[in-house]
């Protein structure tokens, strides 16, 4: 069920900054192998409750789980959840970090840390509230049931639900249309977005001002705003 392992982990972290990173790479798609998406963070071979000194914890949490949320919403290009399955805690969370989640009907998202005596992790707690608002958020943490991709979808945690025969296609043809976008400017869009949430009024019409300022000096901004000039189609470059 593709629980995330350290070494796993420390892989897609270096998969998302280098994705981030290349000029070449336009989208970025998420998605599995096999009947689940990802069933959390692989639990077994950690040192026993007794073992461990205070702080260990904190630690793991931070340059592990928390540290992977992180990259994804850091990624400087859209990414796109491709649920093909089963999301469970860490994968959950994982998905939802995502700019866009698209659901196969036979996925499902569970909320499993109560179920095991645990706290939620990886984000999970400020990504849920922001998606669904505090009451929703610690209703599926409290009781940890399993939630249909398509109740998913009316809560606004996925974007669309299609049939697993439809969800590569269907990712693909988004995938397309991303990349062939103006990538600096999805990326500018895409921090402030997230950077809003946490942001006052002030603070978020200067953060806008600020990236209209560093956009237009992309070629892509240029690109477009001569084809609307000139009555086209733009083609951008991600540039």
């Amino acid at each position: 069920m593709n629980a995330v392992t350290p070494d796993q982990r420390d892989r897609l972290i270096g998969l998302f900054e280098a994705a981030s990173a290349d000029p070449g790479t336009r989208a970025v798609v998420l998605t599995a192998t096999g009947r689940g998406f990802c069933a959390g963070a692989d639990l077994r071979g950690g040192p026993p409750p007794g073992d461990r000194v205070p702080g260990d914890v904190a630690r793991v949490i931070r340059h592990g789980a928390q540290r992977l949320i992180a990259a994804v919403l850091d990624c400087e290009k859209p990414v796109i959840a491709a649920v093909n399955g089963t999301a469970a805690g860490l994968g959950a969370h994982l998905a939802y970090a995502c700019d866009l989640v698209i659901a196969a009907e036979s996925a499902r998202f569970i909320e499993v840390f109560a179920r095991r005596g645990l706290v939620p992790d990886g984000g999970g707690a400020y990504l849920l509230a922001r998606l669904v608002g505090p009451q929703r958020a610690k209703e599926l943490m409290f009781f940890g049931d399993a939630l249909s991709a398509a109740d998913a979808h009316r809560l606004g945690l996925v974007n669309r639900v299609v049939p697993d025969g439809e969800l590569e296609k269907t990712v693909r043809a988004w995938a397309e249309r991303l990349a062939a976008g103006p990538t600096r400017s999805l990326a500018l869009t895409k921090q402030l977005v997230n950077a809003s949430l946490d942001s006052d009024r002030a603070t978020a019409f200067s953060a806008e001002a600020t990236a209209q300022e560093i956009n237009m000096t992309t070629a892509d901004a240029g690109e477009g705003v001569t084809a609307f000039v000139e009555r086209r189609g733009a083609e951008f470059k991600g540039r």
